[in-house]
């Protein structure tokens, strides 16, 4: 357990400090995510994104339990 959370601490201080270059990819902005506005309503779901996301994770947990 200890390992764990010393694991996703130090992925999380990585995501913090590469922010500045991570928040210029266009995650959240692809073609397919669903974005409507009304005059006083907004809604956004990123459905690409989360697909996107979703295959990256499942690919690098497939490899790295192989």
């Amino acid at each position: 357990m200890q390992q764990l959370l010393i694991t996703l601490g130090i992925i999380l201080l990585l995501l913090g400090v590469a922010w500045p270059w991570l928040s210029q990819l266009p995650l959240g902005r692809l073609l397919g995510d669903i974005h409507i506005e009304r005059e006083n309503f907004s809604f956004h779901f990123p459905l690409m994104t989360g697909l996107l996301i979703s295959i990256v994770l499942s690919l690098i947990l497939w490899w790295t339990r192989k």
